[in-house]
């Protein structure tokens, strides 16, 4: 047991030096890349568009474009980590190793945690200075910010495990991650959408995330956080147990 505990830790400070040995490219650049969304959609839309009573757009925009660089980060670090071990073939080095496939789950995930939280983080503390920002619930922050990493970080496992190349990863990138993040709420309410996208939108997990993660800053949500706990929660059982069972098996990892 303590052999499998070492083993796990040890991969996790790996996939920690991994991405802040390039921390200009891993956590600097999407920070920059949310604080220009920031300046663009907060300087056109602020007198336009009214969300929340006595919430400007600016700072409706906030959480949401810290939960989105949560997202995509933490989705990020796991499956380019596993696909570049897979490309330049260093991967033997860890299948040859006798760490359990929970061990793996631990690393690769834990490290898309902290990746996650710490550039969500770097957003907010350049972007609070924008626009007022309260804190309602605290623990509604945490809880929606270490799920949806935790859910990003487990879904770029299984992307990763089913990619064979780069082009892959982008794809899936391109495709579904990217798509259901923008259409979660980061820019907007769904409350000012037609009934037909508003259903659309409750079809998508990473609203829920959004939407809880909101919820903690200013007290109010589109839907009640406990149901966007059980759904987020339900989500992330669910591809975790998916990315379990692909690692089990070895899926596309032994040939």
């Amino acid at each position: 047991m303590s052999g499998h505990l070492e083993g796990a830790s040890t991969l996790f400070y790996k996939e920690i030096l991994r991405f802040w040995k390039v921390a200009v490219q891993t956590v600097a650049a999407p920070v920059l890349t949310a604080v220009l969304y920031l300046l663009i959609f907060g300087h056109v839309l602020e007198d336009h568009v009214k969300v929340f009573d006595q919430v400007g757009y600016t700072s409706f925009l906030i959480p949401g474009l810290v939960m989105m660089s949560v997202l995509q980060n933490a989705f990020a670090n796991s499956s380019s980590s596993l696909i570049q071990s897979k490309v330049t073939g260093n991967l033997v080095f860890l299948l040859v190793t006798p760490l359990s496939h929970w061990a793996w789950l631990v690393a690769y995930v834990g490290a898309s945690v902290v990746r996650g939280l710490v550039v969500g983080l770097g957003v907010l503390l350049v972007t609070v200075w924008f626009a007022p920002l309260g804190l309602a619930a605290a623990g509604w922050v945490l809880v929606f910010a270490l799920l949806g990493a935790a859910l990003m970080g487990a879904l770029g496992l299984v992307a990763g495990l089913w990619a064979e190349k780069f082009d892959q990863i982008a794809a899936f990138q391109n495709f579904i991650v990217m798509p259901m993040t923008f259409l979660s709420g980061v820019f907007y309410s769904i409350g000012s959408l037609p009934p037909f996208w508003q259903g659309v939108s409750h079809l998508n997990p990473f609203f829920y995330i959004v939407d809880g993660f909101r919820r903690g800053f200013f007290g109010v949500s589109d839907v009640s956080p406990w149901v966007s706990l059980g759904v987020v929660g339900a989500s992330l059982v669910v591809v975790t147990g998916v990315a379990l069972r692909l690692l089990q098996t070895g899926y596309k990892l032994r040939h």
